[in-house]
């Protein structure tokens, strides 16, 4: 299991919340073991183009874009999730995501920003990243930035399974989680979730081949 090192994120406390679950952890920036590992953590705090930048100096958009050409499972974790995204807009600046979904990350339309602290999340039925957990299951936040509106077409053909798409509310709705094959993603903090979080990382690693 690898860590994403690109100069964000919460690294030590995502390592220490994944290793508590059995899995063996390393927080690397390294090309080969990033690509060669069961599961890949991508953490993110702070800005959206800030990010990308650090993940761009490190190829991170090619990792994981080749891991999951390969089936192979990704994770990303608050910003982390949102840089999967195709754009994010922060203060009327544009910048490109690593566009694995549609959607744009965007300022949250609520009375008081940012969104800190513990809320519910609406999971929908199928879900193996929230199994074991009741309705009531809070989840730590820290954002001001999220994704308002799903866009990504669903398939009329029937050759993929839609994502199970996860939200939440603060001011209106925005996207709390996705699930979508090898590619999940979560916008709150499963590291400081408590026993919810705990439960979560197990059932994330669980699903790891």
């Amino acid at each position: 299991m690898v860590v994403l090192d690109y100069g964000s994120g919460n690294l030590r406390s995502v390592e220490r919340a994944v290793a508590r679950q059995g899995a063996r952890v390393t927080v690397t920036s390294d090309w080969d073991a990033a690509l060669g590992a069961d599961g890949l953590v991508v953490p993110g705090v702070g800005a959206f183009a800030a990010c990308m930048a650090g993940l761009r100096a490190i190829r991170g958009e090619q990792i994981i874009g080749r891991r999951l050409a390969g089936g192979r499972p990704v994770i990303g974790v608050c910003v982390g999730m949102q840089i999967l995204f195709a754009k994010g807009v922060e203060h009327g600046v544009t910048t490109e995501g690593c566009d694995e979904w549609p959607g744009t990350v965007e300022s949250l339309d609520a009375p008081v920003l940012p969104h800190m602290g513990w809320n519910t999340v609406d999971a929908p039925r199928g879900s193996a990243l929230f199994a074991g957990l009741d309705a009531g299951a809070r989840f730590y936040f820290v954002h001001s930035y999220g994704v308002r509106r799903w866009e990504l077409e669903p398939d009329p053909a029937g050759h993929f399974a839609p994502p199970l798409v996860t939200w939440a509310e603060h001011g209106d709705r925005f996207v709390a989680a996705v699930e979508n094959g090898p590619l999940t993603a979560t916008q709150f903090h499963p590291e400081k979730s408590g026993d919810a979080g705990a439960q979560l990382w197990k059932n994330w690693l669980s699903t790891l081949s």
